[in-house]
């Protein structure tokens, strides 16, 4: 499950995309910051309004904090319920919400609340529908969209649900055109949600469908070039929607149109890759690192461009892990696998950004002013 981060409002303003700064860029650098308290993979990373991080489950119920300040990470209160693969959303009143996820051994329904004032989890509705590998999104009016995944009955599923905040209750919405999981939800700028890919009982998709929080319906739009699962989804700075690899080691990219619904090819990755993380930078840059493999490699894709250059690589070699960007434009990846076999990490690190190197101003040869030709005297009349 790929958690793909945004910046709170307290993160440095993006620059233009096209910006020449853009194509001026020192390598990005990854550095180890201090290591989880415990081992996880498949968890959920939330940034806090107060500029931590939560780290939650990842078949686990302990829950940690990160403070960029000091780089360390300190346990808080523990889910009622252990869980991975589930979905964590920071609501407006800046509570989290976890839901859904596969338990001991079952698919769960329950939900919990993560107040960051008390450090302390309480139970909250119930799905109607238990759900794992599900996308969760934040609308604009505050409800939580909750869409597809897999369910106790074994295939993938359709149904869709939206979760209030101010009664704590679920309430079934309409179901998507086609049931799917490991896809990407991407809330546009209309304020409509793009599931986009993904898997069904039988198929790796190419299909795409918004959804009107206006009239709770989904509706079909341009499919992908390219059917993927395992791939990631980025609201870039112009509106467009940025799809990157997927698994079978997929390398190409594609845009999404909201303006015309249809779906363009870009620049391929370096790299094919799954299981990844991708990050809006401040520069309006996107950051994949890692994936399936599992991988240490990073890249950047510059939508001025739309090509993708090798940054630097990750200190360890992750999948299924997250990427958090900081308030200070830092990004924080945590924990993941490393290896076949899910083998949980603990170890976290930080890629800073690249440097915005000004394109230097040529300096314009000084010109010799020429010397004033003296008047000529008058010549006598004849």
């Amino acid at each position: 499950m790929l958690i793909c981060s945004s910046a709170l409002a307290q993160n440095p303003a993006p620059l233009e995309p096209g910006s020449k700064s853009l194509s001026h860029l020192d390598s990005g650098t990854w550095t180890p910051t201090g290591s989880l308290n415990t081992a996880r993979l498949l968890q959920t990373a939330t940034l806090l309004p107060n500029g931590m991080v939560l780290i939650a489950g990842g078949f686990s119920a302990s829950a940690e904090l990160y403070n960029p300040a000091s780089g360390t990470w300190t346990p808080t209160g523990s889910l009622n319920t252990a869980r991975g693969f589930h979905t964590a959303t920071l609501l407006h009143n800046g509570m989290v919400l976890v839901a859904g996820g596969f338990g001991a051994n079952n698919y769960l329904a329950s939900a919990e609340l993560y107040d960051p004032a008390s450090g302390t989890w309480t139970p909250t509705g119930s799905l109607n529908t238990a759900r794992d590998g599900h996308t969760a999104t934040l609308l604009p009016n505050g409800m939580v969209l909750v869409a597809g995944g897999f369910g106790a009955s074994g295939p993938p599923l359709a149904s869709a649900e939206l979760y209030d905040p101010a009664s704590g209750i679920w309430t079934p919405t309409g179901s998507l055109n086609t049931a799917r999981v490991y896809h990407t939800a991407t809330l546009l700028h209309n304020g409509m949600v793009l599931v986009a890919g993904g898997r069904s009982a039988n198929n790796i998709l190419a299909s795409a469908e918004l959804y009107n929080p206006a009239n709770g319906t989904w509706t079909p739009t341009g499919g992908l070039n390219t059917a993927r699962n395992g791939h990631t989804a980025t609201l870039l700075c112009n509106g467009m929607v940025l799809v990157a690899g997927g698994c079978g080691a997929i390398a190409s990219a594609e845009l999404y149109n909201p303006a015309n619904g249809t779906w363009t090819r870009t620049g391929s990755l370096n790299t094919g890759r799954c299981e990844h993380t991708a990050t809006l930078l401040p520069n309006c840059m996107v950051l994949v690192a890692g994936g399936d493999g599992p991988l240490a490699s990073a890249e950047l894709y510059d939508p001025a461009s739309g090509t993708w250059t090798p940054t630097g690589s990750l200190n360890t070699a992750r999948d299924e892990h997250t990427a958090t960007l900081l308030p200070n434009g830092m990004v924080l990846a945590a924990a993941g696998n490393r290896g076949f076999g899910a083998i949980p990490l603990a170890s976290a690190e930080l890629y800073e950004t690249p440097t915005l190197t000004p394109t230097p101003t040529p300096t314009a040869t000084p010109r010799v002013t020429p010397r004033p030709r003296p008047t000529p005297a008058p010549r006598p009349s004849p």
